[in-house]
């Protein structure tokens, strides 16, 4: 159960913090992420909130400072026409016309008018990138594990907060569909490190190599995506 937001002076900084009991919880923590501050008590635990921070003032800060610095660089996106959002690494503007189904044409996302009428412009978009992920991937995945000399079994098109891409056992490649809003090359990074566990489970000096042959500049591509995660951010629920 989560109480009233409270604030507690931290090295000179004052800290907004929420406090949630938790029967799950065995020791009080202070967990911290994008949506702020929080500290976690077992349900019958009575440290006082204030001095757990006090003790911890100096990771606090570092740690809220980090994500303040993130919302920060998060795009103020609005889904009205002309705006624009980031298509395989480039702008394209977002078109409402009559047309019997949305698609990605000359820098363009014309989204069909009916589909906008029926949900909106954001859930029509948001249709058309998934759409289009399930082609391109699925070309690219293709491609590369003919080159790499596997064989994956299918794809899934997912929306995790801070997964780009998995790869199950039985060879389902599960990759996020906020991907095609990243450069190809980086795309193309995450599907060779997905298809990469189908032949190396584990992050071995092998599996990295394997990476190498076929993404040489895979270091400078994962340094993107950690560097650039919040330009692949579509609307707030993907935080």
């Amino acid at each position: 159960m989560a109480e009233s937001a409270k604030s507690v002076e931290l090295l000179g900084h004052t800290v907004e913090y929420d406090v949630q009991h938790s029967r799950e919880a065995s020791k009080p923590r202070i967990d911290i992420d994008i949506h702020g501050v929080r500290v976690v008590l077992p349900e019958a635990d009575e440290t006082p909130p204030s001095e757990l921070l006090k003790e911890n003032a100096g990771w606090v800060i570092d740690k809220k400072r980090k994500y303040d610095e993130y919302r920060e660089q998060i795009p103020d996106r609005e889904f009205v026409v002309g705006e624009t959002f980031p298509y395989l690494g480039e702008p394209f503007e977002i078109i409402v016309e009559k047309r019997s189904s949305s698609a990605v044409i000359d820098y363009e996302f014309r989204l069909a008018k009916h589909h906008v009428d029926q949900t909106s412009i954001q859930r029509a978009l948001e249709t058309l990138y998934q759409r289009e992920a399930r082609d391109y991937f699925q070309d690219r995945a293709d491609y590369f594990a003919e080159e790499m000399g596997v064989e994956y079994d299918q794809i899934e098109i997912r929306n995790q907060r801070t997964k780009w891409g998995s790869c199950s056992t039985t060879g389902t490649l599960g990759l996020n569909w906020r991907l095609m809003m990243a450069p190809p090359d980086v795309v193309d990074y995450i599907v060779i490190h997905e298809l990469a566990h189908l032949r190396e489970q584990n992050h071995t000096d092998e599996f990295w190599s394997l990476v190498a042959e076929y993404d040489p500049e895979y270091k400078s591509h994962s340094e993107w995506l950690a560097e650039n995660s919040t330009r692949l951010i579509f609307t707030e629920r993907d935080l």
